[in-house]
């Protein structure tokens, strides 16, 4: 699928306000509402983009987790394909010529998913790293940085996202968890719809979705496929800083426009990244210019990752396709 200037334009209007109204979308960029709706039911039927309802762990008393999965090669991709299709996991990558999963983990109270891995018989060994904080992700994404919007154009589109709670959300009804689990499907569910899941009329929608914005429960994120602009090479990066100098280190590296996600972990590998470049040669050049110029950086490790399995949304049976690495 062939993407412009155009694709790309609406893709950075949905990453800042994810509900904006098409009219509104449309107005902005110079175009009809009737050509961003066709474009947008275009670039979400060919899976390149989706507004997705996110919930912050934090406001349900979680935590997410950065798990790295040895596994034998002859079972790598059923094993994955299985991760994916949990409620609590999200970013299951096939890495490392698929000898690894990469793949983040919610975990409440109870049980979780961290109790089980090690006695799979297709698991070679389980890493598991603790998020503690995060430098660049959730609401903001790499999109943010590739954006090629007019300063004025974005201050229209722009909608403040508060940040996760600094304590857990009390009071949420089973109608608020309706209402939450049809935004993790389509962030952009009209409120008829919202409305008919809830029970609820829809000016109720409306004002329980601002105070859930408000509240730091609920947020809206961007699902893309990055070869919407040109970005073919997805790697994880894993360091060890000191940690002195892990604040200072992890902001940096959440500066660079190449790095789509970025916190610091529990464990030898201190500070982890998502990284998107457009080719292995731009990645090499990457490492060895920007990673480079950190003098905190004592070890780096790399995972190509070779096909992304699930990303923040559920996926059906057909994967997202492998990277090509042009």
């Amino acid at each position: 699928m062939e993407f412009d200037t155009l694709d790309r334009h609406i893709t950075q209007a949905l990453h800042l306000n994810g509900r904006a109204p098409f009219t509104l979308i449309a107005e902005t960029l110079g175009v009809s509402d009737q050509t961003v709706a066709r474009r947008y039911a275009r670039l979400r039927s060919a899976g390149a983009l989706q507004v997705v309802g996110m919930t912050w762990p934090a406001a349900f008393g979680a935590t997410h987790w950065a798990v790295r999965v040895g596994c034998a090669p002859s079972a790598a991709a059923d094993l994955a394909e299985a991760l994916a299709r949990r409620e609590d996991t999200m970013w299951v990558s096939l890495v490392s010529g698929g000898t690894e999963i990469v793949l983040n983990v919610r975990v409440g109270s109870g049980g979780s998913l961290l109790d089980r891995l090690p006695h799979s018989r297709h698991v070679t060994g389980v890493t598991a790293h603790c998020l503690l904080h995060t430098f660049f992700g959730g609401p903001q994404t790499l999109v943010g940085k590739l954006g090629t919007l007019a300063p004025a154009q974005v201050e229209r589109l722009r909608t403040p996202e508060p940040g996760p709670p600094p304590e857990p959300v009390a009071g949420l009804t089973e109608q608020d968890h309706r209402l939450l689990a049809t935004l993790r499907k389509d962030g952009r569910a009209p409120v008829p719809e919202l409305a008919a899941a809830t029970g609820w009329s829809p000016a109720t929608v409306r004002r329980r979705l601002a105070e859930l914005r408000a509240n730091g429960t609920l947020y809206f994120d961007l699902e893309t496929d990055f070869l919407l602009f040109g970005l073919a090479a997805r790697v994880c990066v894993w360091l060890t800083v000191p940690p002195a100098r892990l604040a200072e280190t992890g902001a940096a590296l959440a500066a660079h426009p190449e790095v789509a996600f970025c916190a610091a972990i529990t464990g030898e590998s201190n500070l982890v990244a998502s990284v998107n470049c457009t080719d292995a040669v731009s990645l090499y050049r990457y490492v060895t210019t920007r990673v480079a110029a950190l003098p905190a950086v004592e070890r780096m490790e790399i995972s190509p990752s070779m096909r992304v399995v699930k990303g923040i949304v559920p996926r059906g049976p057909a994967s997202r396709s492998p990277h090509d690495w042009r």
